[in-house]
């Protein structure tokens, strides 16, 4: 079981507990094993930190970083990432956009904070709804 994570840049750090609590409810009640997740905003930030958390937890499960460009700071960590195959081909207006897409063809399950009816994090949980893929909104659980 894949999830993959789309949420608001500016998710409040009060999210996470929520996050949490989903993340390791799908690790122990829907078998996910594998997590990929964005590197831009909070909400990015904030799943990354409960993944490395719950991987001292349960150290079966795997989790990636989802490049949209490769990292231009020097010491940058590769640990967990990944670099989309065909996104060095893609104008980099549209790389967050592919390496997003990419993500959700993968995925089973979609784990979203998303607090209004547009933007692209919206978006994409429409796209995946219609796809037939599960839909978290933790948004709703932390109002």
């Amino acid at each position: 079981m894949i999830c993959v994570f789309f949420g608001n840049r500016d998710t409040p750090d009060s999210a996470r507990n929520v996050l949490y609590d989903t993340v390791s409810k799908l690790i122990t009640e829907r078998n996910a094993v594998e997590f990929y997740v964005g590197n831009n905003g909070n909400f990015d930030r904030l799943v990354l930190s409960v993944l490395k958390e719950l991987n001292n937890k349960y150290p079966y499960i795997k989790y990636y970083i989802v490049y949209a460009y490769l990292p231009q700071k020097d010491g940058e960590n590769f640990l967990h990432t990944i670099y989309p195959e065909g996104i060095e081909n893609v104008p980099k207006r549209f790389a967050i956009d592919f390496r997003n897409k990419w993500m959700l063809t993968r995925a089973d399950i979609i784990v979203t904070y998303i607090r209004n009816k547009f933007g692209n994090s919206y978006k994409l949980s429409v796209l995946a709804a219609k796809k037939g893929k599960t839909v978290i909104n933790i948004y709703q659980n932390n109002s």
